[in-house]
């Protein structure tokens, strides 16, 4: 498989932590099979693993036939931060003590 193929599969997403761009450096093919590849995207700035993913080849010619501006993907989101851990501990904590009352039975257990 051709790796620019996969850069322009992976064009648009960026590592969650650093927000660095995926390129060919961040792509390493485990396996290839028929219609199948093993890869691994690993962040090549701060070399965070984004783990193994089975990846059928066939959605990669699909995806070039579509037209550029046909597929899009959203800014990455900013990682949370402390102040978001210590807004959702103060908010926790400010519940009261049946706070379980809000969940419905069918989500409960």
């Amino acid at each position: 498989m051709n790796k620019s193929k996969l850069k322009k599969l992976f064009s648009g997403m960026c590592c969650n932590i650093c927000k660095h761009d995926f390129d060919e450096d961040a792509i390493f093919i485990k396996r290839e099979e028929k219609n199948l590849l093993v890869l691994q995207i690993v962040c090549p700035e701060c070399g965070k693993s984004f783990g193994i993913a089975l990846l059928g080849t066939s959605s990669i010619d699909t995806k070039e036939k579509i037209e550029d501006d046909a597929l899009s993907f959203q800014d990455c989101p900013l990682p949370i931060s402390y102040d978001d851990v210590l807004d959702a501990h103060h908010f926790i904590d400010k519940l009261e003590k049946d706070w379980t009352k809000y969940i419905p039975d069918e989500l409960k257990n």
